[in-house]
C-alpha cells in the first residue's frame, strides 16, 4: 500500500496533463467566447452580463457574492456589470431585512423577456461547439457527457458551483419545449389544470 505522501504521477505526466488541458481550454475557450458574443450581440449585453441574467434567472434572485461565485467572476465585476443591468432596467437591486450586508439581484419583467428571447433565437447552427460536437453524436448517438471534466470542475469549485450548474440545465429541460423550430417557456399551468392533469 501506497504511503500518502508517496506521488502516485511523476512530474512529466503532471507538466503534459497541465499543458495539455491548458491548450485546449484556451482553444476551446476563444470559440466558445466567439460564439457566444455572436449569439447576445443583438441584445446589446456582453458575456458577463448575459451571465448575470442567466444565474439571476435560474435562482430565482441571488446575491452578487453568488453571482460572483456562479459566474466564476470577481465580485466588484459582478457587481459593476449587474448596475448597468439595473440601468437598463434588466435588474433589481435589494436588501433583506434578515440580511443587511449582502446585496441581492433578481430579474425584472424586461430581464426575463430579454433572456427568453435569447433562448428562442438560439440557432445552433451558429456554434461552432457544437457543430464540431455533431460528429461525436452521429458516432455515440448521443452529445459528450464530459463527466471526467465535471468531476475536475467539482474538485476545484465545489458541491455547490455544480448544483447551480446542474440545475440551471435541469430548468432548461424542465420548463422549456420546441415549437416551431424554436426554443420556448412553457405556458405556466394553473392550479386547476394541474389538478385536472394529476387526476
Amino acid at each position: 500500500m501506497k504511503n500518502k505522501e508517496e506521488k502516485e504521477f511523476n512530474l512529466k505526466e503532471a507538466l503534459l496533463f497541465s499543458q495539455r488541458m491548458a491548450q485546449m481550454s484556451k482553444a476551446l475557450w476563444k470559440t466558445v467566447e466567439k460564439d457566444w458574443q455572436q449569439w447576445i450581440k443583438p441584445y446589446d449585453l456582453n458575456i458577463n452580463e448575459h451571465h448575470i441574467l442567466w444565474i439571476a434567472y435560474h435562482l430565482k434572485g441571488a446575491s452578487i457574492s453568488e453571482i460572483a461565485k456562479f459566474g466564476v467572476m470577481h465580485v466588484s465585476t459582478a457587481f459593476n456589470f449587474s448596475k448597468k443591468l439595473e440601468e437598463r432596467g434588466l435588474l433589481e437591486f435589494s436588501k433583506k431585512e434578515s440580511d443587511k450586508r449582502n446585496t441581492y439581484i433578481k430579474l425584472t419583467e424586461k430581464g426575463e423577456q430579454i433572456l427568453l428571447d435569447l433562448m428562442e433565437n438560439y440557432d445552433p447552427s451558429q456554434n461552432s461547439v457544437f457543430s464540431g460536437s455533431l460528429p461525436l453524436k452521429d458516432i455515440y448517438g448521443k452529445f459528450p457527457d464530459f463527466i471526467e471534466l465535471m468531476s475536475v470542475i467539482r474538485k476545484i469549485y465545489g458541491e455547490d458551483f455544480m448544483d447551480i450548474f446542474e440545475r440551471s440545465f435541469h430548468n432548461i429541460e424542465q420548463e422549456f419545449t420546441e415549437k416551431d423550430g424554436k426554443l420556448v417557456k412553457k405556458e405556466e399551468k394553473t392550479e386547476l389544470e394541474e389538478e385536472i392533469v394529476s387526476n
